[in-house]
């Protein structure tokens, strides 16, 4: 694989056809969010009853969730790639993929022919693992793509981490297109494309997904063009299930819309070779060093990672200390006329769980994830209470996933701005999204005329800003090199707090104030979604304290590494 590489061509061996090949296989990726297509022909093939289906479905949002794994294993070969150079070593982020993708096969092949009765059927447990499986194929894509993104456009990460969490959010609604397009009313076959199509990308893009350490002043233009991309499928896709949900459309209508949508997925391609064109033609020069092997990023025996000097001037104060960790400290010293920034910030996860600033961070997520995730899994029961029609319910959930990327895709991008603009701390902005999600459960709970469509909007926003905030504030307080093991151990918050906040708080005063089976009225989620808006305050609250905690660092440390990146 390394010998591979080093052939590839300079415009098919560089960060922007990384980024396009990178968002491909995040299109690719989500296949978990389609599980409500499938889960019908598993119940039925398999005997399950319900409870039996919803246990299945608890291990794929865990294997979607828990990606201590992936992140270990990036961890793992991307060093080694950094101390080694010996061709064919099973090192950098294609390791990562090539794991993904046999999960993928592995999980849903498996269940294609359980459920085709191409094998026996497998015990309930053993389909619980196979789903595991599948789901935690997405968590292995998603690290490689994501951290390495993050290498490629270190001044940018928020804005990198928003396209590419925000591409693999609407996943979700490009393989529903594909369902609806090439296997409508087939949900069996639909199983076997997901073993194979994801795969095939997979391995397919994988080489091409790799760490370059340059920095061009083009950056951000170019990573503008791919969220623009971004947002025009988001607009497409939203069209097309208004569309769906209102009209009956014909067979050669699917199929022309899908052939458009495959039209925009392949625009990022443009975008790359554009974006190398003018980095080759206007200032080759500025290439830092051209991939991994020629600049050992992360290994601090060849130079020191995070060292940087400035003037004097710029800090008034011979000696200080910042809180960004209680074991990290970051210290200027004052040596004649410079001031040497030593940042030790570059922690592994047990030293990042051993700080205030980690639980903080878990907490907040575990509020604003949790409660997120647990209001989606109750929607089409929130929908009936209050009386609202099937199609407005099946609206609510297709949409989703669009306010989810815009959350994604628009907390990166601001938190950016912002930051580069203004110096606003990156924990400021989960805060706001903590407040705006409290607000959005309250419009729920009140349960006044097309309050879910408001409310919707709001939480399914903030829910997706979220995912594209948390990752990018692990690595600015605890460091790039361990990255993907710590982002990966604090999304867990999203699983444990929605089984909290689904099973224990909104499930059970359902139940109470239930029926029988069925509750109808204001009443059935009042009580619970106040109680879930608590949470989001005080998530808020934790969210603010991170802020005042790591402001100053952003200030000395965050913003100072941007100026001279």
């Amino acid at each position: 694989m390394d010998h591979h590489n080093r052939r590839l061509s300079p415009m098919s061996n560089n960060k922007w056809v990384t980024t396009a090949a990178s968002i491909w296989i995040q299109c690719a990726a989500g296949a978990s969010y389609t599980f409500s297509i499938y889960s019908s022909v598993l119940k039925s093939s398999q005997g399950y009853d319900q409870s039996t289906l919803d246990t299945v479905s608890v291990f794929k949002d865990i294997g979607a969730n828990t990606g201590v794994l992936s992140g270990l294993l990036y961890d793992a070969v991307t060093t080694q790639r950094r101390r080694s150079s010996i061709p064919g070593k099973l090192s950098g982020p294609w390791v990562v993929h090539t794991v993904g993708a046999v999960l993928s096969f592995v999980g849903y092949f498996f269940m294609w022919a359980a459920v085709t009765g191409l094998i026996p059927r497998p015990p309930v447990m053993a389909m619980c693992l196979l789903m595991f499986s599948a789901a935690h194929a997405q968590v292995f894509l998603n690290t490689a793509n994501v951290v390495s993104g993050v290498h490629n456009f270190s001044a940018y990460s928020g804005t990198i981490v928003g396209i590419l969490k925000g591409f693999l959010g609407l996943s979700g609604a490009i393989l529903v297109q594909f369902y609806d397009t090439i296997c409508r009313d087939k949900p069996s076959t639909f199983l076997l494309v997901l073993a194979l199509f994801p795969t095939l990308i997979s391995v397919l893009l994988m080489s091409l997904v790799r760490i370059h350490e340059t920095n061009t002043r083009d950056d951000n233009k170019y990573l503008n063009a791919f969220s623009l991309v971004a947002l025009i499928i988001a607009a497409y896709l939203t069209i097309i299930i208004l569309l769906e949900n209102i009209l009956t459309l014909s067979t050669w209508s699917r199929i022309s819309t899908f052939l458009l949508l495959l039209l925009l997925l392949a625009s990022p391609l443009g975008i790359a070779i554009k974006a190398q064109y003018e980095d080759l033609k206007g200032a080759p020069e500025a290439e830092t060093s051209s991939n991994i092997e020629s600049n050992p990023l992360l290994d601090n025996s060849n130079y020191p990672s995070t060292s940087s000097k400035f003037s004097a001037q710029e800090n008034p104060f011979e000696y200080e200390e910042l809180p960004t960790s209680d074991r990290g400290q970051v210290k200027l010293l004052k040596s004649d006329d410079t001031m040497l920034l030593d940042e030790e910030v570059d922690m592994n996860l047990l030293q990042a769980m051993g700080t205030i600033n980690f639980w903080l961070l878990f907490f907040a997520m575990f509020c604003g994830m949790g409660s997120g995730l647990a209001t989606i899994n109750n929607m089409n029961q929130l929908g009936h209470s209050l009386g609202y029609t099937t199609l407005e319910i099946t609206s609510f959930v297709s949409l989703w996933s669009i306010w989810n990327f815009l959350g994604r895709l628009g907390a990166g991008y601001l938190s950016d701005f912002f930051l580069h603009t203004r110096g606003w701390a990156r924990p400021l902005f989960i805060a706001i999204t903590l407040g705006s999600m409290a607000i959005g459960h309250i419009i729920i709970a009140s349960g006044f005329s097309e309050n879910l469509y408001v409310g919707s909007i709001l939480v399914g926003i903030c829910y997706g800003s979220q995912w594209s905030l948390m990752p990018t504030i692990s690595k600015e307080i605890f460091g790039i090199r361990h990255m993907g093991t710590i982002f990966n151990t604090i999304s867990m918050a999203s699983p444990i707090g929605s089984y909290i906040f689904s099973v224990r708080v909104i499930g059970y005063i359902y139940d109470k104030e239930a029926s029988g089976n069925t509750c109808i009225g204001t009443h059935c989620f009042m009580t619970s979604f106040f109680i879930v808006a608590a949470v989001d305050c005080f998530g808020c609250l934790v969210a603010i304290t991170l802020f005042f905690r790591t402001r100053r660092f952003y200030q000395l440390v965050v913003l100072k590494r941007l100026r001279y990146s």
